[in-house]
């Protein structure tokens, strides 16, 4: 089987969009359920109500789930690095940081994508231009959020590792996934045998640290709040995950968190009336330069354009 392409199409770029439109609402949905949820909890009901959405969808689909123990021993790594490690980090991580701070240091996942996709891989090695182009992404999110923001960098080191743990572990987890385009699994069945073992491993932790059973019912908000988070922001988002990263590879599919950000400025200004600062416009602008460097067009056409022999005069 022919190794994805590291270039995208104008159709794989409008589904990283997309991605980004449903990661950048998972940290909206979080904020609101953590007021009644602990992290665990929190954690558990995401994947595994995820994982009842999937079951029924692979099953109405006519998929079958896989029975080859080498099958279902990937989708443990990957539920390992993609969801049950950097969720609990993240979550617990956004209970001692700011979420923009959170956004900032989550930034980095492509930065780490580029450098384990060059240890690990022979078709995703690292170059000047994605380089550059990641360093130009990084900072085009610390602009967007803002300076206020970093003014805690320096209060809560445990928080901000764990994010910063959840991004290698992201990282890896791009890079680990391809393996399953290679054992013709289809995405849709990648990610509900991924939710599930997520929620296999997380659960035993939520009941015996969290307790949930003692716990109030939530209300209404809180229980739209979680269904969001499942559906949307997991069952939704790991499906399209797959299919990107089957086609394009780890380090395109790690773009993604640079989208997060702009996704939920845009929608801020056109939904909600929010005001589109000069920060936010610079800092979109970084990130876009960035995405170009990295896909590589825009570094060719340079390139092409510099070295074109000029024109004689008659």
């Amino acid at each position: 089987m022919p190794p994805p392409t590291l270039r995208m199409t104008s159709g794989d770029w409008g589904l990283l969009l997309v991605l980004s439109v449903l990661w950048g609402g998972s940290f909206f949905f979080t904020g609101i359920a953590l007021g009644a949820l602990p992290p665990l909890t929190l954690v558990v009901l995401r994947v595994g109500l995820a994982a009842l959405v999937l079951h029924a969808v692979v099953r109405a689909a006519g998929l079958p789930m896989p029975r080859a123990a080498s099958v279902w021993a990937a989708f443990l790594g990957m539920g390992l690095l993609n969801n049950a490690l950097p969720f609990c980090l993240i979550v617990w991580g956004q209970t001692r940081i700011p979420s923009g701070l959170a956004a900032i240091l989550n930034a980095t996942t492509p930065l780490f994508t580029v450098v384990v996709a060059h240890a690990l891989t022979t078709d995703e090695r690292m170059t000047r231009d994605r380089l550059a182009g990641v360093l130009l992404g990084v900072c085009g999110v610390a602009v967007m959020v803002g300076p206020a923001v970093l003014t805690g960098l320096g209060r809560d080191g445990l928080g901000q590792l764990a994010i910063l743990a959840a991004a290698l572990s992201y990282a890896c987890a791009g890079v680990y996934g391809r393996r399953f385009r290679e054992m013709g699994v289809p995405p849709l069945v990648t990610a509900c045998g991924q939710v599930t073992v997520s929620s296999l491993l997380i659960l035993p932790l939520a009941l015996l640290i969290d307790r949930p059973w003692t716990l109030p019912v939530p209300g209404a908000a809180v229980w739209g709040a979680v269904l969001g988070l499942a559906v949307l922001s997991t069952a939704l988002a790991y499906v399209l995950f797959f299919r990107l990263l089957a086609r394009a590879g780890a380090t395109n599919i790690g773009l993604v968190t640079f989208l997060i950000p702009v996704s939920a400025v845009l929608l801020g200004t056109l939904i909600l009336g929010e005001r589109l600062d000069a920060r936010h416009a610079l800092g979109m602008a970084l990130i876009g330069c960035g995405l170009a460097a990295i896909d590589g067009r825009l570094p060719a056409a340079l390139r092409a354009r510099l070295h074109r022999p000029a024109a004689r005069r008659p």
